[in-house]
């Protein structure tokens, strides 16, 4: 069992409850990362479901966790020959924290009837950059968990040269060696830096709605994420997440709806 899936546990306490303690090593300077917390909701919601992947999930994102014990709270919705429907709450101190809707199913890696090779250009992983280290003080320890090597101009905010376009795109793997599933899956699509970074915003964006689909199990390797948004209005903005494994095959989608940070 590696790190991230001690961190990920779900206890089985009875047919609709799930005990789960929430990483500290997880955090973005304060807050917990959405798809880490996903990945927690999701344990429980497949250990819960006849089937072996989860195929859908929208979360929302009502009040922020905070680190230490929570219960994920699952309730069957709908079970057919092929998938199955359920809500997840994440429940912490009696108050819900995240409420999901999640559609299992068995996916089995078959050859797609169609597949979209169309992807952006990515340079080499060796000429990719990564972000600094952030200072102990930021409380941001989500770094350590995962590797990220960024597309050079996406990440020009750094340095005062945003691109003017929402934007971002990277190669992901978890700092310590594991085959992407799932659940890693489910941390990847919200891994990327807001994408108002590269359009000139700067300051936490909290997720308030996501929504993501996992298209089939990803090879092992680099995963490669293209994030992009369509619009910024009123203090909000979109960005939608597509995740390709080390084949080059579409492996999931997600689409969010933040907040434009305010820092």
């Amino acid at each position: 069992m590696t790190k991230f899936d001690e961190a990920t546990q779900a206890i089985k306490i009875d047919d609709t409850t799930y005990d789960v303690c929430l990483d500290p090593g997880y955090s973005i300077g304060g807050p917990l990362n959405g798809g880490y917390l996903m990945a927690v909701i999701l344990r429980a919601a497949v250990d819960a479901s006849p089937f072996e992947h989860p195929v859908s999930t929208t979360a929302q994102f009502l009040k922020a966790p905070v680190p230490g014990p929570a219960q994920v709270r699952v309730e069957p919705l709908k079970a057919g020959r092929t998938a199955a429907f359920a809500r997840a709450t994440l429940v912490q101190d009696g108050t819900a924290k995240i409420e999901g809707l999640i559609t299992t199913a068995t996916l089995s890696g078959a050859t797609p009837d169609y597949h979209d090779d169309e992807v952006h250009p990515m340079p080499p992983v060796e000429d990719c950059l990564r972000l600094p280290d952030p200072k102990p003080e930021s409380g941001m320890t989500l770094n350590a968990q995962m590797e990220l090597r960024f597309d050079p101009p996406t990440i020009g905010w750094l340095k005062g040269e945003p691109t003017g376009r929402p934007e971002s795109r990277a190669y992901f793997r978890m700092a310590e060696p594991q085959d992407p599933d799932p659940y890693v899956v489910a941390l990847a699509v919200d891994a990327l830096p807001p994408v108002v970074f590269s359009a000139g915003a700067r300051g936490w964006a909290p997720t308030v709605d996501l929504t993501w689909h996992l298209r089939a199990l990803p090879a092992p390797g680099w995963l490669t994420l293209i994030g992009g948004g369509r619009m910024i209005s009123d203090g909000w903005f979109d960005e939608e997440v597509e995740v390709r494994d080390s084949t080059g095959r579409l492996v999931a989608q997600s689409r969010q709806l933040a907040r434009v940070g305010r820092g």
